[in-house]
C-alpha cells in the first residue's frame, strides 16, 4: 500500500494528496502518516510547497469528514433507536442506551471532535457520531478543520524537515498508532465488561 500511495502522490501532486487524505478519512486503515510525511518530503524534491500540501491535505480531511458526518446524520439517533428496539436484545442494548450516548455527545461532542482528530483511527470515525447526534454543522466543520490542520501541519512539516528519512518518522508513528489501538481495545473491552456487568447486576428492592 505504501508504494501505491507514494506513486499516486508522485504522479498527481496536490490532487493526489487531496484524494488520498479524503480516502483515508473514509477508510481509516489507509495510513495518513505515510501520505503526510511523504508529502512533506516531496516539498524538498518538487515544486510542491509546504503550505500547498497542508492546504490540500486539510481540504481532503474535511471532505472525508463531511461525508462521514452525512452518513451519521442519515443513521440518526431515532433510526438507531428503532434498530436497537428490534435487534438490540442480541447485544442486550436498549433504546435508552442510545439516548444516553446521544446526550453524552451533545454535552462533550465539540471537545471529542477536536481532540479525536489528533488520534489515529478515531480521527475519522468521530464524524459519524457527530452526524448522528445532529451536532451543529458549522461548529463541526470549524473544529474538524482546526484539528485536521494541526495534525496535517505537524506531519507534513516533520516530513519536510527529515527529508529522505521520512520513512523513519512513519516507523515512529506506527509505534504511536499501535499504542493507541491497544489502549482503544482495552477501553472497548473494559466498557463492554462494565456494561454487561451492570446489566446482570441484580437490582435492589
Amino acid at each position: 500500500m505504501e508504494a501505491w500511495i507514494t506513486e499516486m502522490m508522485d504522479k498527481f501532486g496536490y490532487a493526489g494528496v487531496f484524494f488520498l487524505i479524503a480516502l483515508e478519512n473514509l477508510f481509516p486503515p489507509i495510513p495518513s502518516e505515510v501520505i503526510l510525511t511523504f508529502g512533506g518530503f516531496m516539498t524538498t524534491q518538487t515544486s510542491m510547497t509546504l503550505i500547498g500540501v497542508i492546504i490540500f491535505a486539510t481540504l481532503g480531511s474535511v471532505v472525508g469528514a463531511v461525508l462521514l458526518y452525512g452518513l451519521g446524520a442519515w443513521l440518526n439517533a431515532d433510526r438507531l433507536e428503532r434498530i436497537v428496539l428490534r435487534w438490540g436484545h442480541i447485544l442486550r442494548l436498549k433504546p435508552e442506551d442510545v439516548r444516553k450516548t446521544d446526550a453524552w455527545f451533545d454535552r462533550y461532542g465539540p471537545w471529542a471532535v477536536l481532540l479525536c482528530r489528533l488520534v489515529p483511527l478515531v480521527r475519522s470515525l468521530i464524524s459519524i457520531p457527530a452526524g448522528m447526534s445532529g451536532m451543529n454543522f458549522p461548529l463541526f466543520l470549524l473544529l474538524t478543520t482546526i484539528g485536521s490542520l494541526i495534525w496535517n501541519s505537524v506531519l507534513v512539516s516533520v516530513g519536510a524537515t527529515v527529508g529522505a528519512s521520512w520513512e523513519t518518522i512513519v516507523g515512529y508513528m506506527d509505534v504511536y498508532s499501535n499504542i493507541v489501538y491497544a489502549l482503544l481495545a482495552i477501553g472497548v473491552l473494559g466498557g463492554a465488561f462494565w456494561f454487561f456487568r451492570s446489566r446482570n447486576k441484580p437490582k435492589s428492592r
